[in-house]
């Protein structure tokens, strides 16, 4: 059974950090991008970042460059997304997902994305 868990998520104030983690089970990511997106209510889906497990390539959405950090883990078969300089445009429901092997880079699109976390929540209070 596939999962990816997130955790990380929280209630913080404005110029905060958060750290994000996805543990992927039951799915080989070795030739897959994972990517984190967030969503807010009444709008679409949006890719965050991304990065290519074996090559570790990254992808930022303008919003949050110079701010977010992607990486992963090998070792631990996470990826973490580090959120720095917060603000109120950040809060919403952050989940982690995997690209199909040998996709498009970067693919910004939710619908070319096989498998989801189950989201964790963040707010960022002003």
């Amino acid at each position: 059974q596939v999962q990816l868990v997130e955790s990380g998520g929280g209630l913080v104030q404005t110029g905060d950090s958060l750290r994000l983690s996805c543990a992927p089970s039951g799915l080989t990511v070795t030739n897959s991008a994972m990517g984190w997106f967030r969503q807010t209510p009444g709008k679409e889906r949006e890719l965050v970042a991304a990065i290519r497990w074996v090559s570790g390539s990254t992808y930022y959405a303008d919003a949050v460059k110079g701010r977010f950090t992607i990486s992963r883990d090998n070792a631990k078969n996470t990826v973490y997304l580090q959120m720095n300089s917060l603000t109120p445009e950040d809060t919403a429901v952050y989940y982690c997902a995997a690209d199909r092997p040998y996709g498009h880079w970067p693919e910004v699109r939710p619908s070319k994305y096989d498998y989801w976390g189950q989201g964790t929540q963040v707010t960022v209070s002003s």
